[in-house]
């Protein structure tokens, strides 16, 4: 098993929507590059917050360069149906692909598996290739990232011979080795993602056959005050005293009130999270900054670099 899941080849980046996964994709496809590693990072959902966060503009199937050593790229089944009939079936495509795209849609509708695999082909091909020394894929949220991750295993089942047979085979070989491929769980310290985790991991383990390698818990707040502070804190907010600290006290306690409570809440969830999955968990600071853009990225990844 790698000493650090940066040293695997097959990174997958999940986790509930609105946790911060992509950022977390992107950062830690910084920091590898920053250790001497070629990436590739894939967003699925075509969202465009990879290109934005990177400030490399829209991201297209075709990967190219948004750092030194980044190769960035958004997922289109469309052109991942191309790659794969020119790669792989040996079809010379001279026209365009629209009735064959049109027939795409209805076998994917009669086969579910078809599109996923097409998605989840193209990055264990890149691995295959050796095309990086790493390929991190920024996945859909939770929901779809099981069926996703088991569409090669749907398709080996329907299928008896021949080439998608053979495709089938040597993905699950990359998949299906820890030493190459991971999934990375990403979350917050509130109570609905942490459930959605733990339900999460418990279903990857149990259903795919691709490791879980960490979770990575995101926007973690800082402590308002150390032990000491916060007796003292308490005291005050009971004392009379309070009442001689003058106009806009009170405001200032709430605050510190409201985010202590906070903190306290997130710390019951995170413990939680520790005794619910045998994972190393790597802990993300909030940054309290509006820009999301490379500034925040590079923070980002040297965070997480302190961590792994």
């Amino acid at each position: 098993m790698p000493s650090s899941f940066l040293d695997r080849r097959l990174l997958f980046v999940t986790g509930k929507g609105g946790v911060g996964k992509t950022t977390v994709a992107a950062g830690l496809a910084l920091l590898a590059a920053q250790r001497g590693k070629r990436v590739l990072v894939a967003e699925i959902d075509a969202k465009g917050d990879l290109g934005r966060l990177f400030e490399s503009g829209q991201l297209t199937f075709e990967a190219r360069p948004v750092q030194p050593n980044v190769f960035a790229m958004a997922m289109q089944t469309e052109d991942s149906l191309r790659e794969y009939l020119r790669v792989q079936a040996r079809v010379p495509l001279l026209v365009k692909l629209g009735p064959l795209a049109r027939t795409l849609d209805f076998v994917a509708s009669a086969a579910p598996g078809v599109r996923e695999i097409l998605t989840i082909g193209k990055f264990a091909w890149e691995v295959r290739e050796h095309h990086y020394d790493l390929v991190i894929v920024d996945c859909e949220a939770s929901g779809h990232i099981v069926s996703q991750l088991n569409a090669h295993r749907a398709i080996d089942s329907l299928v008896g011979l021949g080439p998608v047979k053979k495709q089938t085979r040597w993905m699950s070989e990359v998949l299906g080795d820890p030493s190459i491929t991971g999934t990375v769980v990403v979350t917050t310290g509130e109570e609905m993602p942490v459930t959605e985790t733990l339900e999460l991991v418990a279903k990857l383990q149990a259903e795919t056959e691709i490791d879980v390698c960490s979770v990575i818990v995101n926007r973690v707040l800082p402590a308002v005050f150390n032990r000491d502070e916060g007796e003292l804190f308490e005291r005050l907010c009971r004392s009379a005293t309070r009442k001689k600290l003058g106009d806009g006290a009170d405001e200032i306690i709430l605050a510190a009130t409201i985010a202590t409570t906070m903190r306290d809440s997130r710390v019951v969830q995170m413990e939680r999270l520790a005794t619910g999955i045998a994972l190393p968990i790597l802990l993300v600071p909030e940054l309290f900054r509006s820009d999301h853009g490379l500034r925040a990225l590079r923070k980002i990844s040297e965070l997480i670099g302190e961590e792994i």
